[in-house]
């Protein structure tokens, strides 16, 4: 079957070939006459007469000349010498639809099947979708300077004729002529074979094309679709070959399904039935012959065995008698058998085995030792550490406690060995089962701190760590637990903590100072402009009254320090707060000569926020953009929306900039470059938009001027309808 597989794809193979080269001639042919026509044919396609067509077919030498139009998703056949082409779509014509798509676009065709040359693309033989009783060749010329495509074809018996002439199908019947038991060959396209339009016999009325026929080549008459459908798909995915028995007919037949490989790395399969008549004669008489030779061996096997017997078996019992002497611990004895044959050869190497097998035995009795005296030490480690060492199995009963445990817990060791242990606070259970069940899941645990009881019921602060303890498998056979008395250093920390404290009092205070300055500033800019304007500002006056409230506010919060007041966060209008925070500096901002440009979407869009604490945010920035542009300039602020959720505020000044050495410093306490500043405004604001779940990042370049943005959480639909917008206090 193989022979005849290898002989059927030789001649796919050389039937490809010769088609491949008399299609690179006609295409050639094609060629050159589409180049002629376009000489004569007008660029519009509108000016061009089927008559016409006629006429300059018959003058290139072609059967027929059509006209393809490019439409919006199509390209259809609007002018032809043949009156059956025209109205012709190639929507459904796949490969070829997307060569013209490409061609069209004066790209090099990539289709791999057919023939590319410049500006020139032909097809394979192939049925024709008009005359489908033809073999046609088609060729496809564009040159870019018309709004048509010329496509020349040839149409004749004698294309026909050669399809035929180079198909392998003489090959296939001298095959089966040649070999008898042989019932049939078929070499099939595993692409279409088994398609739901496919027939019994092998038919197609979808494909039925030269290139995507099922049955390419042969019958296909002892057929089982359903099983045939199955081997071919296995044969494809394993690249093997792939045989069975069954009945076809009435007859039995060994069907074989061979996949074969083209050039192109493409597979096809060649299937051959054999007559299993025919097989089974041949197997019957290989059998027989088998018998009888078997018969033979095994009566001089019996007879050779028989007269080594004798020769075998002595040497043998002396082996036997020191392997049972070895297995029970007797090495001293050697083993006395002095002939230089193989026996000799294993008698040596018994006797070597038994030298070494009394060393290892030595050598296991001094590692038991050392392992002995090893966890005599290490079970001395464990009773004078100072941590809590407790030991359970799956079950929580304790199999091991040191001394520590005993000193920090209350019990002794006769108390809870072999007892569930209950150190865990009540209102830790749920917490220490949740634990329990990660560890028995395999999962790693860091140390915690928590509390446990004592034998006399009191709770004691505890650092513990607890892991599993597995076998050689990796099996979880029980949990260890180290436990260490927290007690003391907890009373460190607090006081860590209390120290700490006083720290930020101070930096408070620092801040509290820094913040007070801001709004001084501002009534003393209102003051100094009625005063050189010689009288005095309504507007002017609301807003100095403001600033003194909000430094009433400030010395306000910082003196209830010891005793914290909730913040009362309302639903703001951010456009607003803005504006006011203008308002409060555009006087300043005049006398530096600094005016402010607003790129504000048209929504206003409001924040959940508390609004003196937003105000003093945007202050804190805009005056130092002010302080930055000595010489004045734009400072700009945008207000959009950054996503369903979040809206952006960007302030940004033409001012000097930061330093890149100073840029990671920004934000510590006291950092500053300002000759009279104390680094805290830049700390207070970013901690007030941490405060309102928002994000704060500063970009500068010397010479360039500072950005600052600012993304803060939109306020929901039900926090605007619930808590409404208060109206401004300013």
């Amino acid at each position: 079957m193989l022979v005849a597989a290898r002989q059927v794809a030789a001649s796919v193979e050389q039937s490809q070939y010769s088609s491949d080269y008399v299609q690179r001639q006609i295409g050639e042919m094609l060629r050159m006459a589409a180049i002629l026509a376009a000489k004569e044919l007008p660029e519009d396609y509108h000016d061009i007469d089927n008559k016409e067509l006629i006429r300059l077919s018959k003058e290139v030498g072609v059967t027929d000349i059509s006209i393809l139009v490019r439409t919006r998703d199509d390209v259809v056949v609007l002018k032809s010498s043949d009156p059956k082409e025209l109205g012709m779509s190639t929507q459904d014509w796949g490969y070829w639809f997307t060569a013209f798509k490409q061609l069209f676009n004066m790209e090099r065709v990539t289709v791999s099947k057919g023939m590319y040359m410049d500006k020139f693309w032909t097809g394979p033989f192939e049925y024709s979708t008009s005359n489908p009783g033809f073999i046609d060749k088609w060729g496809y010329y564009y040159d870019g300077k018309r709004n048509y495509m010329i496509d020349p074809f040839i149409r004749s018996d004698a294309v026909n004729q050669y399809a035929k002439m180079v198909s392998p199908e003489a090959v296939l019947e001298k095959t089966k002529q040649v070999n008898p038991q042989i019932l049939e060959i078929a070499c099939i396209n595993p692409q279409t074979f088994g398609n739901s339009g496919m027939t019994e016999n092998g038919y197609d009325s979808n494909n039925n094309k030269l290139l995507n026929r099922p049955i390419q080549y042969g019958t296909y008459t002892y057929g089982d679709l359903a099983r045939d459908k199955q081997a071919v798909s296995q044969a494809v995915k394993t690249g093997a070959n792939v045989v069975f028995a069954t009945k076809v007919h009435g007859v039995k037949v060994l069907k074989s399904f061979i996949p074969m490989f083209k050039s192109d790395q493409s597979v096809y399969i060649i299937s051959i039935v054999m007559d299993y008549k025919t097989i089974s004669q041949v197997l019957n008489e290989q059998l027989m012959n088998y018998l009888a030779i078997s018969a033979v061996l095994l009566i001089i096997v019996i007879m050779v065995s028989y007269i080594l017997a004798g020769y075998i078996i002595r040497p043998i019992e002396s082996m036997l008698i020191k392997v049972k002497d070895v297995s029970e611990g007797r090495f001293d004895t050697p083993l006395a058998l002095n002939s230089k044959d193989e026996f000799g050869l294993l008698s040596s190497k018994i006797n070597a085995m038994t030298r070494s097998l009394s060393d290892y035995t030595n050598q296991l009795k001094q590692a038991v030792e050392e392992n002995k005296s090893v966890k005599d030490h290490l079970e001395s480690i464990i009773q004078q550490t100072a941590d809590a060492i407790h030991t359970v199995d799956w079950s929580g009963r304790v199999i091991q406690v040191n001394k520590a445990f005993e000193d920090l817990y209350g019990w002794t060791g006769n108390e809870v060995l072999g007892k569930p242990l209950n150190i865990v606070p009540d209102f830790l259970q749920e917490e220490e089962s949740r634990k329990l069940i990660a560890l028995r899941n395999g999962e790693q645990l860091p140390p915690t701190e928590t509390l446990r009881l004592k034998k006399d019921g009191s709770l004691v602060e505890v650092s513990i760590s607890t892991a599993p303890v597995r076998d050689e498998d990796g099996n979880i056979l029980s949990f260890i637990s180290v436990s260490r008395d927290m007690t003391e250093r907890n009373k460190m920390d607090e006081l860590l903590r209390r120290s700490e404290k006083l720290t930020t009092v101070g930096q408070l205070a620092a801040g509290v100072a820094h913040e007070i300055r801001n709004p001084l500033t501002t009534l003393r800019g209102f003051l100094q402009l009625q005063r050189e304007n010689n009288r005095l500002s309504p507007l002017h006056n609301e807003i100095m009254l403001s600033e003194l409230d909000r430094i009433n506010l400030i010395v306000s919060e910082f003196l209830i320090l010891a005793k914290p007041q909730a913040i009362q966060f309302q639903v703001k209008s951010i456009r607003n707060i803005l504006s006011d925070v203008v308002s409060l500096l555009n006087s300043q901002a005049h006398l530096f000569g600094i005016e402010f440009k607003f790129e504000f979407e048209p929504k206003d869009y409001k924040v959940h926020c508390e609004e003196n604490q937003m105000k003093q945010v945007f202050i804190n920035i805009i005056k130092n953009a002010i302080e930055a542009m000595e010489s004045g300039g734009i400072i700009t602020i945008e207000l959009f929306r950054l996503s369903r959720e979040e809206i952006g505020i960007t302030i940004t000044d033409q001012g000097i900039g930061i330093p890149s050495d100073m840029m990671p410093k920004l934000g510590e306490p006291f950092f500053t470059s300002k000759e009279n500043g104390t680094g805290l405004g830049l700390m207070i604001s970013q901690g007030i938009i941490e405060g309102h779940k928002g994000m704060m990042e500063i970009f500068s370049k010397p010479g360039q001027g500072t950005r600052v943005d600012i993304v803060l959480p939109l306020a929901q639909e039900t926090d605007i309808e619930d808590k409404g917008e208060e109206p401004s206090a300013d």
